[in-house]
């Protein structure tokens, strides 16, 4: 049974088991995508700014210790970097979940004919 409104305005009948697995699978890349970029730039921020600084102050960078370049810049320029790599990643896993959605409402157009 089709939820009247889902059906009026197109979109997914999400009390469809399937449909709500497609859900599920997005979410749960989407959270993995994010926790795994979070802990990228904690490890630039955190990690290459203060805990392996003195590692890092051994090799210069623009005649600045890295461990202080990374406490400076680094962590900012890998965050927009992430920002970016984000963003790109995400529209091609909303693309994805359009068309396994569009694919499940097309198997239940079929279906709903026959």
């Amino acid at each position: 049974m089709s939820d009247p409104v889902s059906a009026c305005n197109g979109a997914p009948d999400v009390h469809d088991p399937r449909v709500a697995a497609c859900i599920d699978r997005y979410w749960r890349r989407n959270v993995r995508l994010t926790a795994g970029l979070l802990a990228l730039w904690a490890l630039a921020g955190l990690g290459c700014g203060v805990l392996f600084a003195d590692a890092l102050n051994r090799v210069r960078l623009g005649g600045f210790p890295l461990g202080f370049w990374f406490a400076q810049q680094g962590s900012i320029l890998v965050f927009v970097v992430l920002i970016l790599v984000y963003a790109l990643v995400l529209n091609r896993l909303d693309a994805r979940h359009r068309r396994e959605l569009a694919a499940l409402r097309g198997a239940a157009a079929g279906g709903d004919r026959g």
